[in-house]
């Protein structure tokens, strides 16, 4: 019997976001796609019990955890310089740059294979977005990466080229991208849901956190401009502490501050039906590499409007309305494409039925099966 053991740690770590989503999807996808003969186990930083309780829950089916005496911080640093001891030997599948990377010798124990997952390259192409440390680990891992790691995922064509630039990851590269987010569907009480939290009958949504590179602030001011129809402006991500920031911004660009709303995070119920009612969905990320909640939006029939990051256009296939987002005036360009598909009731159909269509393309049992087949080519 042979068990790929999966780094589980972004599931749980705190503020991971879409990479946390994407350990969880796939983690859980890959327990259910095993092979016959074949289990999955995790492993994961020292934290609380209630952490371990939970991975359990969310993984039904995983086989043993094993638990690092190191936390996260510790642990990322541990692995970074190189210390990276795990008990026995085998399948390591990385659901991030938090790996295990060190020197083996895979044509002598071919079991022995260390995979890891590197979701963007934005600590080297546009490290001014990212803060400094974060910036240094990655490049790190990133070249612990090109040195040891047997096969490097990436979500996009658009990274894989990106990262070829900067890494010397040859042949090694297999893009497997994630899929539409698997609890959000929609639901009989959407429209009571929506009411309850105080959202009205038409709106903006964007599902974004609030760091430079998810291209907020330029979407914040454009609701300055007459192309925005004085609709209010959801942002799912963000969470509300920073609510009067948000606001503070869209006072200075000259519209009213109470358009926009900031939620802390929902349940997969209530997200169903916000995203389910919105009347544009906004992506305007300056840099991304994939782009989950653009797909979610999708598969709601939902039409969006998103800059043309590379990742973006790669996954959005035409199916979106894209805004370029380099150089000045990327809020009155924003502005523009949302005002254009308000305006245009067929547009607007045509990009929902276009975005339905595009998100059946991808599947998380669709990733873990080609997760399980890059590691039975090693």
């Amino acid at each position: 019997m042979s068990t790929l053991r999966v780094i589980v740690d972004d599931i749980v770590a705190p503020g991971s976001g879409g990479i946390g989503r994407y350990a969880e999807e796939l983690t859980r996808e890959l327990i259910r796609t095993a092979p016959r003969g074949s289990t999955v186990s995790g492993i994961v930083s020292a934290s609380p019990e209630s952490d371990y309780e939970e991975l359990e829950r969310r993984l039904p089916g995983l086989r043993g955890l094993y638990k690092s005496a190191l936390a996260r911080r510790e642990l990322s640093a541990a692995w970074a310089h190189g210390f990276t001891r795990l008990p026995g030997s085998g399948m390591i599948h990385a659901t991030s740059l938090l790996a295990p990377l060190k020197r083996h010798d895979r044509e002598a124990n071919p079991g022995e294979q260390t995979v890891v997952t590197i979701h963007d390259a934005i600590a080297w192409t546009r490290p001014d977005l990212l803060p400094s440390r974060l910036v240094s680990w990655c490049r790190t891992m990133g070249k612990r990466a090109e040195r040891y790691a047997d096969a490097v995922v990436v979500p996009t064509h658009a990274v894989a080229d990106e990262l070829a630039d900067h890494l010397q990851l040859g042949s090694r590269v297999r893009v497997i991208g994630g899929a539409p987010a698997s609890d959000l569907r929609p639901v009989l009480d959407a429209g009571a849901r929506r009411r309850a939290h105080g959202i009205p009958d038409r709106y903006l949504l964007s599902i974004a956190g609030w760091e430079p590179r998810k291209g907020l602030e330029p979407l914040v001011r454009a609701l300055a401009r007459p192309e925005t129809q004085g609709l209010p402006l959801i942002i799912v991500g963000a969470g509300a502490a920073v609510e009067p920031e948000l606001r503070e911004i869209a006072k200075s660009a000259g519209a009213d501050p109470e358009r926009v709303r900031s939620c802390d995070p929902l349940s997969p119920e209530d997200l169903s039906a916000i995203i389910e009612g919105a009347t544009v969905a906004v992506q305007p990320s300056l840099e991304e590499g994939f782009g989950l909640a653009m797909l979610d939006a999708f598969a709601f029939g939902r039409p969006v409007v998103h800059s043309d990051s590379p990742a973006l256009m790669e996954v959005a296939a035409d199916a979106g309305y894209p805004v370029e987002r380099s150089g000045d005036g990327y809020d009155r360009r924003l502005a523009e494409a949302i005002g254009a598909v308000l305006e245009d009731d067929s547009l607007r159909d045509a990009l929902g039925t276009a975005a339905r269509d595009r998100s059946h393309a991808f599947s998380w049992r669709d990733s873990a099966e080609k997760v399980w087949q890059l590691h039975a080519d090693l």
